[in-house]
Order: C-alpha cells, then sequence, then structure tokens
C-alpha cells in the first residue's frame, strides 16, 4: 500500500497561513482524527485541530479532494493553519505519530501526479521551471510548459507515428499476400508521411533552447586595451562590477555581471584587452580566456576600432564622451559608460538581436533532454522514410515512438525521475 505522506505547501514559516498537505490513503482519516468531522470534498471548513490529548492546537480551514480527481491522483486533505513554527511544528507532529504516515519527500506530491497520469514528464519540468523562473520570461516558458502545450504537441506526433506503424503492418501483409503494388504504395505513403513528420520536429528544434532564459543571454565585451570595456559594462548593469582605471592592462580575467531588464535575464563578461602581444604570463592567459568568451558568447560587443572578429559582432563606438571620438563611424552603435544613458542605443540594438535568440511566445521551448530525444525521434522517421525494406520501416518507427514515450515520461528511466524531483521543494 502507498504511503501517505505529508508536507506544508505553502513555503517556509513563520508566514501568516501554513497550508500543510495531506495526500493518500490514509489522509481523509489521519485529517478526521485532527479535526473530527470532515467538510464535503472541495468545501471549506473551520474546525478545531487537536492533538491525541485532546489539547487544542489551533483553529484552522480544512478541505478535502478525493481522488482520482486531485492534482496527485490520491485522496488529499489541507489543513489552513496559522502560520507559526509552534503551530505547524505541533500538528506535524501528531501527523509523524500516526501509523501509516511519513513526511513527503523532494517532489513527492509532483511524482505521484506524473505516476497517478494527471500530469507528464513535460508538465513536471514545466512546473520545476516555473518555481525557479526569477523573469518574466521564464515564467511564461515554464507555464507554457506546465500547462501541457509541449504535451499536446507530442501526443499528437506519436498519434501520427502509432498511425505510420499500422499502414507498415499493412504494407508487410500485403508483401506476404504478394501484392507487391500494393505494399509499394502504403510504403511510399509511410516514406512521405515520416519525412513530413521529421521535418516538423526539425523546425521545432531550429528554435532557441528554454536554457538561454534560465541562463541568460551571455554578452561579451571585448576589444583592444583602454577601450572602455570595463567602464562600459558598469553602466550596463548599473554597478561597479569591472574595476576601471586608465592603466592598460587592468582587467586580467573575465569578470561576469549578471542584470535583468525587460523581463530577460542577462549575462554580461568583461574581458581581457587583445593586445597584439604581451611578455606577461598571467595577461596571456587573460587574452586567452578573452578569445575563448568571444567564441561562446551568444552576442559579442566589439569595442575596438579594427573590424570585429565576428561577422555577426555589434560593433560599438565607445567613449564618444571623449575628445576627437564624438563622431561615430557608420555601421557603429555610440556609446558611452560615462554620460547618463550614453548606453540606451546599445540596449536597443541588444533587445533587437534577443528577439532572434529568445523561444518566441508561441512555440514551445525545449530543454536539453527533450531536444536529445526530439532529435533522436527525427533521425528515426528519416531513416524510416529513406529505408525500402518494410521490416527496417517498422523497426524505425517503433524507435521514434519510444523517443516520444520517454520525452512524456510513459518509458523512463528512475534515475531520470529522481534528478528531476531532487530539485523541487518538499510541499510540491
Amino acid at each position: 500500500m502507498t504511503d501517505t505522506i505529508f508536507a506544508v505547501s505553502s513555503g517556509a514559516v513563520p508566514s501568516a497561513i501554513a497550508v500543510l498537505r495531506v495526500s493518500g490513503p490514509g489522509a481523509f482519516a489521519a485529517v478526521a482524527r485532527l479535526a473530527g468531522t470532515l467538510p464535503p470534498p472541495r468545501h471549506a471548513g473551520l474546525r478545531a485541530i487537536r492533538g491525541a490529548d485532546g489539547a487544542l492546537i489551533d483553529r484552522a480551514v480544512v478541505l478535502t479532494f478525493s481522488g482520482p480527481a486531485s492534482v496527485t491522483g490520491e485522496d488529499i486533505a489541507e489543513i489552513h493553519l496559522h502560520g507559526g513554527r509552534a503551530v505547524v511544528a505541533a500538528v506535524s507532529g501528531a501527523l509523524r505519530d500516526m501509523t501509516g504516515l511519513r513526511d513527503a519527500e523532494p517532489g513527492e506530491f509532483t511524482r505521484r501526479a506524473l505516476e497517478a497520469g494527471r500530469i507528464d514528464l513535460t508538465e513536471a519540468e514545466g512546473l520545476a521551471d516555473l518555481l525557479a523562473a526569477e523573469t518574466e520570461g521564464q515564467r511564461r516558458a515554464a507555464m507554457r510548459a506546465a500547462d501541457g502545450t509541449l504535451r499536446r504537441r507530442i501526443e499528437a506526433w506519436s498519434a501520427r507515428a502509432v498511425a505510420l506503424s499500422a499502414l507498415v503492418e499493412a504494407a508487410i501483409d500485403h508483401d506476404d499476400e504478394d501484392d507487391v503494388g500494393d505494399a509499394a504504395a502504403l510504403l511510399a505513403r509511410v516514406a512521405r508521411d515520416a519525412d513530413d513528420l521529421a521535418r516538423e520536429i526539425a523546425m521545432l528544434l531550429d528554435q532557441p533552447p528554454v536554457e538561454r532564459l534560465r541562463d541568460g543571454i551571455r554578452v561579451v565585451l571585448a576589444g583592444p586595451p583602454n577601450s572602455g570595456k570595463s567602464t562600459l559594462l558598469n553602466a550596463m548593469v548599473g554597478r561597479d562590477a569591472a574595476i576601471v582605471s586608465p592603466i592598460a592592462g587592468t582587467t586580467r580575467d573575465r569578470i561576469e555581471a549578471p542584470v535583468v531588464r525587460g523581463g530577460i535575464a542577462w549575462l554580461f563578461t568583461d574581458t581581457a584587452g587583445l593586445a597584439v602581444e604581451t611578455d606577461d604570463v598571467i595577461e596571456a592567459v587573460g587574452i586567452a580566456r578573452a578569445q575563448a568568451s568571444i567564441a561562446e558568447a551568444d552576442i559579442l560587443l566589439w569595442l575596438g576600432d579594427a573590424a570585429p572578429p565576428r561577422a555577426d559582432a555589434l560593433a560599438v563606438h565607445a567613449r564618444v564622451d571623449v575628445a576627437g571620438r564624438e563622431i561615430t563611424p557608420e555601421g557603429r552603435i555610440a556609446a558611452s559608460g560615462v554620460r547618463p544613458g550614453g548606453e540606451a542605443a546599445l540596449w536597443t540594438a541588444l533587445e533587437h538581436r534577443a528577439a532572434t535568440l529568445l523561444p518566441t511566445a508561441d512555440v514551445p521551448a525545449l530543454n536539453a533532454r527533450q531536444r536529445e530525444l526530439c532529435r533522436g525521434a527525427a533521425s528515426n522517421l528519416r531513416d524510416a522514410a529513406e529505408a525500402s525494406d518494410p521490416l527496417l520501416v517498422a523497426e524505425d518507427l517503433r524507435s521514434a515512438r519510444r523517443a516520444f514515450d520517454r520525452l512524456t515520461g510513459r518509458a523512463d528511466t528512475e534515475a531520470v525521475l529522481d534528478a528531476l524531483f531532487a530539485g523541487f521543494c518538499i510541499g510540491k
């Protein structure tokens, strides 16, 4: 029999209200021992909460939700207590003393919802992202996943793959009956439709990954020594993240500074000046790291007057507040880290570029696990489209369907689930 679990699901105490959630076959009986009679399902009722000795612990609102029409698919009872530490500890202790009840593990409520089929793995991943969301962009993407947007798309793909598998089986049957013409026509249809499905998956894979919303757009400032990189970085992030000095080579290593602006997470990196040559071993290491950062940047801000090292770089004409640099060359963005608002034009250019780097609101954003499985499914479907042996086509389609099942969690390893739910809070 499944254990009955309990935990505070409303956040850390002390707080105004603490919601203590109990889920499992013994949930109603356990809460009834504390509260006496229970209100009807999905109706709130004020009850006196008493310990095993009959002493009053608190007066609380009690709610019940009958399974399987509950968030976990099990009977759930909630006790809305006053959020003092002593109150919560006393009620938790009373539940802990009951036979068959135990404290919930991190993410266990959500895991039970997954196992009961109330949500799938993509929705659970979306919920995890929602709990960790710090920007508006992260919240929107997480809500799309948690609401089942990706699940519905995968289910549609899976249904199409199942239909194609049925056609292959029919082709095999016709082949056994020496009806070669019908078998060839069926296989041609499978090849066409499998290729169409592979292309559709590839279009989703072409979209920016969801990790960019969480980790931030990596913006690297690079250029020769004394080109104004550190001053401009401080202005962009609104604080003194980097040391500014007229001495060439002040910045010897990468300096990273995160900032959130317009609902987007950014990670700015100041780098060592790219000297033509140096005898300083430490400076040489800094230059090597700067070159690595340039290669890894989502957006490169090039502050040198020479041509940028990357064709997609934003060429910046920095230090426009310095005498002799008032005129901005064509094709460059004027910027000043000293003048108030001197970075406004640069922010406009960055936000315009960000629109091409971040997931759009109308398309599901895939994480690394989902991308790998989608890439595998698309490859299986392309193989099915190119294969001439119906038995090989059938096996390729089965592999694609297995990838879809792993995407939704219908077929996956315990290790994947353990890693996901370990990051949840106790009450989720």
